[in-house]
C-alpha cells in the first residue's frame, strides 16, 4: 500500500526537509497517527510530489519529513473536462468526489434547466464545497493533480465550452440514456480534450441536447443501467481511460 498523501505548498528535492502543519499536519499527526520514522507522500496538487519520511513531530498539527525522491507528472492527455448539473444536496460532493477519484481534470458545476438544487445567491459557497471535495478526493487517491472546480456555468456557458473544445479538434458527449452511440463510438482516442455533460437527476433538458448537438456534440449512452447523476461521470471517465492513453503507466 502507497503511504497517505498530504498537500504542502511546496515540495520538497531529494534531500531536503518539508514542514506538514495546519490541517494537512493535524491529519497526519492526530488522525492517522503517522510517527518518526513512516513514511509520506508530499503534494502540492499541481503534479509535484515527494516520497518522504519522518525526521520529527513538532506538535499536535505539525511534522518535519525529509524527501527520498522528487517526482512531477504531466496532466494525463487528452484533458477531460467534466460539465456537471447540480445534484441534489446529498448527492452534490459525491458527484464531484466519484469525477476526482476517476481523474476529471476539470469540473464546471452547472445549471441546468431541470436542476432541482439551486445556487442562486450562494454559488461561491457551492463552490468552495465542491473544491473542498476535490481536495479530499484527490487526497485519498494520491493523485498528484487536484482538478480546478469552474465558476458555475449557464447553459450558455456550456454551450460556449463544447463549441470551444469541437473546433480545436475535441470532443463533446451528452451523458444521456436515449443516446444513440457509446463512447468507443466517438474519435475519443485521437481527441485533444474531450467535455462530459452530465446532466441532472430529471435528465438534461431537449432544449438543452438541440442546442449542444447543433454545435456538434453528441448524445451518448454508457450502458443498459440507468446511472445517477453522481456516478455517470465516474463511469465514463473509466471508460476514457481505458480508450486512452491518460491509464498508461507512468
Amino acid at each position: 500500500m502507497s503511504p497517505p498523501l498530504f498537500w504542502v505548498e511546496d515540495v520538497p528535492r531529494a534531500g531536503t526537509d518539508v514542514v506538514v502543519s495546519g490541517s494537512e499536519g493535524r491529519h497526519a499527526v492526530t488522525v492517522t497517527r503517522l510517527a518518526v520514522g513512516a513514511e509520506l507522500i508530499a503534494g502540492d496538487g499541481r503534479g509535484s510530489t515527494a516520497r518522504c519520511e519522518i525526521v520529527a513531530i513538532t506538535g499536535k498539527d505539525s511534522l518535519v519529513a525529509r524527501a527520498h525522491s522528487y517526482a512531477y507528472v504531466d496532466p494525463p492527455r487528452p484533458r477531460v473536462t467534466v460539465v456537471q448539473a447540480l445534484p441534489k444536496s446529498e448527492r452534490s460532493e459525491l458527484a464531484v468526489d466519484l469525477a476526482t477519484e476517476a481523474g476529471a481534470d476539470e469540473i464546471v458545476p452547472w445549471q441546468a434547466a431541470r436542476c432541482v438544487a439551486r445556487w442562486t445567491g450562494k454559488a461561491d459557497k457551492g463552490r468552495d464545497k465542491w473544491r473542498a471535495a476535490a481536495v479530499a478526493a484527490a487526497k485519498q487517491s494520491r493523485r498528484p493533480w487536484i482538478p480546478s472546480i469552474a465558476p458555475l456555468a449557464s447553459t450558455t456557458d456550456v454551450r460556449s465550452r463544447c463549441a470551444d473544445a469541437i473546433a480545436g479538434g475535441g470532443v463533446a458527449a451528452i451523458l444521456h440514456e436515449d443516446g444513440g452511440v457509446g463512447l468507443r463510438d466517438l474519435p475519443i482516442a485521437e481527441a485533444s480534450e474531450i467535455v462530459l455533460v452530465v446532466g441532472p437527476e430529471g435528465g438534461v433538458d431537449d432544449t438543452e441536447i438541440a442546442d449542444l448537438t447543433a454545435l456538434g456534440a453528441t448524445p451518448v449512452i454508457l450502458g443498459p443501467e440507468i446511472l445517477r447523476t453522481s456516478s455517470a461521470a465516474a463511469v465514463a471517465l473509466g471508460a476514457i481511460g481505458v480508450l486512452t492513453d491518460r491509464w498508461v503507466t507512468r
